[in-house]
């Protein structure tokens, strides 16, 4: 894997190439979770305020389907980068056996306009989700977390998995839980036998929900349920609970003993108006807006405390942000930039 390119003027001063390609595949070769979660937590605190990124534009394209527009532009010349990322969301491609998220990204110079790549925003989101959930819990777990607990099955889990996995290195056994157990089987063979950072973790699919949330230090939940899944009461002390799926007022993936009982902080403010989590919380009087500890930034950068002692149960809320999405294109193209001709399609 190629550093990211120690120079953007270098990047930039490419583009009059024809814009690139760059596929799934291609991505897996530029960049690991590891390697993201280390730019993410480089670049954020330094990069994030100069990065002018608009509210989403979300549109209902059918009555189970939605249509997303999320914009960005770096005012730095550190990043001389302007992207959108164009994402459509059919919840019930899962019985297709296609990921219910789908989406490219176009990213552009800021200095000329001229287009630079589209890159498979599909896989990149499903990296840039990942990452953000685990560089929190960097923060926010129990460092001698031992065991994982994954509720959902679908292609965001493998990647919350090895995530979670690279920051916290003692997590010697995964329970994933899925309402289809037939999902969680493929799953963890496709995980036991195609990966070997894996190599001594034991995989187990637990069918009971409530008993695999008591056995989790931690628990990462990606799914699209409306209903709450992980009940507060079943979390152990010194949990930390993971809340990926919901990104609608309408989606919910816990109740709101969970959210009374942990310390609750985000990836950024936009989580506050979106996750069905906290807006429900809010509404029902269960906690208030600025019972909120903090967000990603600012765990990033200490001017919030993350985990204050063992016992405490912290609940970390994505929604995803444009400007992730920015730097994650960033590491991805300026990536590719240091190991191919810019100009020529990544073939692979």
């Amino acid at each position: 894997m190629a550093s990211i390119n120690p120079n953007p003027a270098t990047a930039t001063a490419t583009a009059a190439a024809p814009p690139v390609f760059i596929s799934t595949a291609a991505i897996q070769t530029l960049i690991t979770h590891k390697s993201l979660i280390t730019h993410l937590q480089t670049t954020l605190p330094s990069l994030s305020a100069a990065i002018q990124s608009p509210i989403r534009h979300a549109h209902q394209t059918s009555p189970t389907s939605s249509f997303l527009l999320m914009p960005s532009w770096s005012k730095s010349p550190s990043l001389p980068y302007i992207g959108t990322k164009l994402v459509t969301h059919h919840p019930q491609n899962s019985a297709l056996n296609l990921p219910g998220v789908q989406a490219i990204y176009v990213l552009f110079s800021s200095t000329t306009g001229q287009p630079l790549a589209s890159i498979d925003a599909t896989e990149l989101t499903l990296y840039r989700t990942a990452c953000v959930s685990a560089l929190a819990s960097n923060y926010l777990s129990r460092e001698d977390s031992k065991t994982l607990v994954m509720i959902g099955a679908g292609s965001l889990a493998p990647h919350l998995i090895k995530a979670h996995l690279s920051v916290r290195q003692n997590i010697k056994h995964v329970v994933v839980w899925n309402r289809t157990i037939e999902k969680v089987q493929t799953l963890i063979e496709k995980l036991k036998t195609e990966d070997n950072q894996l190599k001594g973790v034991s995989f187990e699919a637990n069918g009971c929900l409530e008993e695999a949330v008591r056995m989790g230090d931690i628990i990462s939940c990606a799914t699209n349920s409306t209903m709450p899944l992980v009940k507060g009461v079943d979390l152990k002390k010194g949990a930390h609970l993971d809340l990926v799926g919901s990104f609608t007022p309408s989606m919910r993936e816990c109740d709101d003993v969970a959210v009374g009982r942990g310390r609750v902080f985000v990836d950024n403010e936009v989580a506050l108006v979106e996750a069905g989590e906290l807006v429900g919380a809010f509404e029902r009087g269960v906690m208030r807006k600025d019972e909120i500890v903090g967000d990603l930034v600012e765990l990033i950068k200490g001017e919030k405390i993350g985990r204050g002692d063992s016992d405490e149960i912290t609940v970390f809320k994505s929604v995803g942000s444009a400007v992730v999405d920015l730097l994650s294109a960033q590491v991805v193209y300026e990536s590719y930039v240091g190991e191919n001709h810019v100009g020529h399609e990544v073939n692979v």
